[in-house]
């Protein structure tokens, strides 16, 4: 009789929002694998139709409570292509810094809160609070400072109110800014020990060929602009992305997914960044990396936890240069007359690359939307990982088997919430 194991998690935990997981291997080979999403699709695309130009970037910011300065610059940097707005550096300095405040907040929450335990064999953070107290406590503090950068510039910590197409509502005062440097090389610090430490994790080696897929510009570590480029030869720009994917949908899942036409799965998020754009990250980063005998290209999913630890030391750096180079601006933003058109525009979310492409008419409202998050693009690399591990699932004891599979889908930092706000119809 031959082996087989069936793995099914009717919830996944350590996640934000509500999947299941489902994996059945034989000595044959994987069967069936489905990542399941089952929360209710929520239609951003479909109630942004009709709305003011103006009115996007607010509404997408509620796309995710964890990323919303992610969706507002994705929706004005598009907006701003349609409208002929051309946005000064001391804008875009802001957008930056409260960008990379974002990647801190989300990248710290992950790593230590939701990844680390996986790779200590703890069960949740609260185990981790009594086996690593130094490293919890340097957490909140290094979060503290992100949340900080959030409401200085950004008005508030969750969904921030100061931007619009165009800049902000008011000037930010440089004396502002400059109070977050009060205990910034403490933060840097505590950012340096978190990377220190996550390089010291026994890290599983479960390395395959992946499409990493992210934007470079070639100037800096990418945040709000680039080409969109993989490790196998992509490079277009943001407005032709969406034509170089193909969209699907499964049975089991109110989230689509998504593939390189002609090629297959591919990754985005951290690692993929990190891979790409390797040569283009702070040189104290990089130090540290090699001296643990780490370096790009890193092609195994279970070291995104240090592609993630590595940008938040990158990111606080970073903050402290731009807030140095930070000159106030003549005026908050940028006035446009309406016209109608069509554009698409790419970030970097936390999770990986953020594409919203909008078509508004002559009055400037919106007649048509379309957003791709990270997560769905992710979904079917998801999958791929269960494949790939399959053989392995069947040499383990049942509930290591399912820790590990469960773990393939936190490498990801899934954000479920924001992958099901739009469906197709299967007829």
């Amino acid at each position: 009789m031959s082996k087989e194991v069936e793995i099914k998690v009717n919830r996944l935990t350590r996640v934000e929002g509500e999947g299941a997981l489902y994996v059945k291997v034989s000595e044959e080979g994987v069967e069936r694998v489905e990542v399941k999403i089952f929360e209710p699709t929520r239609f951003f695309e479909a109630f942004l139709r009709g709305r003011k130009w103006y009115e996007v970037p607010d509404i997408t910011a509620r796309v995710c409570g964890i990323c919303p300065i992610a969706y507002i610059m994705s929706s004005s940097r598009a907006l701003e292509k349609i409208l002929g707005i051309k946005v000064p550096e001391e804008i875009t300095i802001l957008r930056k810094i409260i960008y990379l405040g974002e990647w801190i907040f989300s990248h710290v929450l992950h790593v230590v809160f939701m990844h680390a335990p996986d790779f200590l064999g703890l069960r949740s953070a609260f185990e981790l609070v009594e086996r690593e107290p130094e490293i919890f406590r340097l957490a909140l503090r290094i979060k503290k400072f992100s949340n900080k950068v959030m409401e200085v510039i950004g008005g508030r910590g969750v969904h921030p109110v100061s931007f619009r197409v165009g800049g902000l509502y008011r000037i930010i005062r440089k004396e502002e800014l400059t109070k977050l440097q009060r205990n910034i090389n403490e933060i840097k610090m505590y950012a340096e020990k978190l990377l220190r430490w996550t390089l010291r994790l026994n890290i599983p080696n479960y390395g395959r060929d992946i499409e990493f897929i992210s934007l470079r510009n070639g100037k800096e570590y990418p945040i709000l602009e680039g080409r969109v480029v993989s490790n196998k030869g992509l490079n277009v720009s943001e407005d032709d992305f969406e034509n170089y994917i193909d969209v699907e949908q499964t049975h089991y899942s109110n989230a689509l997914r998504y593939r390189v036409k002609g090629r297959g799965p591919y990754v985005t998020g951290p690692i993929a960044r990190f891979n790409n754009n390797y040569d283009l990250i702070r040189g104290e980063v990089r130090d540290i990396i090699e001296e643990s005998g780490y370096k790009a290209p890193l092609r195994n999913m279970f070291q995104s936890i240090i592609a993630r630890s590595a940008e938040i030391y990158h990111a606080v750096l970073e903050i402290d240069r731009l807030i140095q180079e930070y000159k106030e601006p003549s005026k908050p933003y940028i006035e446009c007359s309406i016209k109608e058109g069509e554009a698409a525009a790419i970030t970097e979310a936390p999770r990986g690359i953020l594409y919203h492409r909008y078509r508004i008419d002559r009055y400037g409202k919106v007649v048509e939307a379309n957003l791709i998050t990270p997560t769905a693009q992710n979904l079917a690399s998801m999958e791929e990982d269960l494949r790939h591990i399959g053989r392995e699932l069947l040499t383990l004891e049942f509930n290591k088997a399912k820790s590990l599979a469960e773990q393939v889908i936190r490498n990801y930092d899934p954000c479920i919430s924001c992958s099901v706000h739009s469906i197709v119809i299967v007829r």
